[in-house]
């Protein structure tokens, strides 16, 4: 007669199983929440199997950051998605560039602890290391490369416009999730990221844009809401 089977994990793929148990750590508790140990006991493996997947926490938070950055992804491209038909090539690319952004928020809002984790300690963002970026920080680039091909921005205005954007963004999101912003009324924080996507709207421009542009804009962004 056999003994009860040992506790562990017995199917499917273990490595998978403690990324996504390292995300779900860092959605509660951040990055400092992701460890080997933690992650394994999430995934009801013991620690000697979960080391041999990853040797130490940074390898396991790298998984987790990955996985973030895809979750981000695709908060990005459902924003995207949601945009109307919109014939003006112009108005499109900017539309494009706005939902792109609200994205960004989108996963920031929805899920702090892996935002703060995506970026732990600079997160695959260094220099020259740029052009091998995640799909998050590609869908900036093309959007902002969409509006030079529209000639909406300049191509001399293009250099670094990505940093510009991405500040913006990114400011906006630390504000909400970290900030003085994170008491505020819904209603005020979308008021805010209106007028923030307004002002984006007019900078990531070589040319004078008329308010009812803009306005147009913001209600092609809205409809993702």
């Amino acid at each position: 007669m056999t003994g009860q089977p040992k506790r562990g994990y017995h199917h499917g793929d273990l490595r998978n199983a403690l990324i996504a148990a390292a995300a779900r750590l860092a959605e509660t508790g951040g990055p400092q929440a992701v460890t080997v140990r933690s992650a394994a006991k999430a995934a009801g493996v013991t620690p000697t199997a979960a080391y041999r997947h990853f040797e130490n926490h940074e390898q396991l938070l790298g998984a987790a950051k990955d996985q973030a950055m895809d979750r981000m992804a695709d908060a990005m491209r459902k924003r995207i998605g949601a945009l109307p038909e919109i014939a003006d090539p112009v108005r499109r690319a900017m539309s494009t560039l706005g939902g792109i952004a609200c994205g960004y928020i989108d996963f920031a809002t929805a899920e702090p602890g892996l935002f703060r984790t995506a970026f732990e300690q600079g997160a695959a963002m260094d220099g020259p290391e740029l052009a091998k970026m995640d799909a998050a920080f590609r869908f900036l680039i093309e959007g902002l490369d969409l509006l030079v091909e529209v000639g909406h921005l300049a191509p001399r205005d293009r250099p670094f416009a990505e940093i510009t954007a991405w500040s913006a963004v990114h400011g906006f999101s630390m504000l909400v999730i970290d900030g003085p912003m994170r008491d505020w009324d819904p209603e005020m924080v979308n008021a805010a990221r209106e007028r923030m996507l307004g002002v984006l709207s007019r900078g990531m421009s070589s040319r004078e844009i008329d308010d009812q542009l803009v306005a147009d804009v913001l209600a092609d962004i809205k409809g993702g809401d």
